[in-house]
């Protein structure tokens, strides 16, 4: 527990993940660019809670404003960075930690979307990593509050996969996990790509749409017509990820080449994907929670990542020569929201 800790966007994922981390011993301190937020955790510390009573806590740790940051200079090293902030905002985070990084450290691209070249170019790729919170679902509902609205994963499932961009399995790569694992579940994997792009099918399925519509994830899949959309969304980017030659993992409870099926129009396998889409949205009885933070980000009337998720799909089957129509038509839409265009609404997404 001697590694130095930091977190570079303390927003819901890396509040989660650092506060927890803090929680259970480790050296974490947190740099956010929103005041209100550091100030509150100044205050009263950051609480955090789960759908159990033994999630519930409130952590007192260290804390920085970006301002603050070059104070870092009169301290230890930072052994371990993770890059929690949005898409657009990885190369100026990774500049801001890179003065302070110890020799030997690692940054850890904790977020939505591949932004793992994006570090590299920084930091270079031997101090690169990337860790998937593949599922789950935090919110940073006030300054200083973070709650998490789906149970932990457990035995059940596994929420945190760490890999190197190499592929290999390494010490620190098991050494970081290991931390990770006093949090959740979590597995070390030799296919950080093909884990980022199945996550990114998803993350494209659900954010956008959430964001274009003002519906949750679930609320999105029980609408007919969102979940037939929905579908082309993820059975477009399988396609492209393969082409890609990654070997992609599970879509959240759909095999790849079944919702790709699906999306192409094999009946078969578009009524078992629909089926299942149907149970996962029908048995979540917490689903008021959750939104994709995408619709987060609308809510708050923050930029949303729709460049970096489903425009970067587009813009990646580009480059083999493969269209995503369904994708290019949510980032423009999403676009129309975001200035003031249309409100949010399911009606943006009818007919496509």
């Amino acid at each position: 527990m001697d590694k130095r800790i930091a977190v570079v966007g303390a927003g819901a994922v890396g509040g989660y993940v650092g506060g927890h981390l803090a929680r259970n011993g480790y050296d974490v301190t947190l740099i956010d660019p929103w005041p209100e937020h550091i100030e509150a955790i100044r205050a009263d510390g950051l609480r955090l809670t789960g759908v159990t009573p033994e999630e519930t806590c409130t952590v007192r740790l260290p804390t920085m404003h970006l301002t603050e940051v070059q104070g870092l200079a009169k301290e230890r090293p930072i052994d371990i960075a993770f890059v929690s902030v949005k898409s657009y905002d990885t190369e100026w985070a990774s500049m801001l930690i890179r003065p302070y990084l110890a020799p030997g450290a690692v940054v850890v691209s904790l977020q939505n979307c591949i932004n793992e070249e994006r570090i590299a170019g920084i930091v270079g790729w031997g101090r690169t990593m990337g860790c998937i919170a593949a599922r789950i679902s935090v919110d940073l509902h006030a300054p200083g509050q973070i709650r998490r609205t789906v149970p932990k994963g457990g035995a059940t499932h596994t929420v945190f996969r760490l890999g190197e961009v190499h592929g290999r399995i390494t010490a620190r790569a098991e050494a970081i996990a290991a931390m990770i694992a006093t949090i959740d579940s979590i597995k070390v994997t030799t296919n950080l790509w093909g884990e980022r792009w199945s996550k990114l099918c998803l993350n494209g399925m659900r954010n956008g749409v959430s964001a274009a519509t003002g519906l949750g994830g679930n609320g999105a899949d029980r609408d007919p017509q969102l979940r037939r959309f929905a579908i082309h969304l993820g059975g477009e980017a399988v396609r492209i990820g393969q082409a890609l030659g990654y070997v992609l993992e599970h879509i959240g409870p759909l095999e790849p080449d079944l919702l790709a099926r699906a999306h192409e129009g094999e009946a078969s396998a578009l009524e078992e994907v629909e089926a299942r889409m149907l149970a996962v949205a029908g048995g979540n009885t917490r689903s008021e929670l959750q939104r994709p933070s995408m619709g987060q980000d609308m809510l708050k009337g923050r930029r949303t990542e729709i460049d970096f998720m489903n425009g970067f799909i587009v813009a990646k089957g580009a480059t083999i020569g493969l269209s995503a129509p369904s994708h290019a038509r949510l980032t423009e839409i999403v676009k129309q929201v975001e200035r003031g265009e249309t409100p949010p609404r399911p009606e943006n997404l009818y007919g496509g």
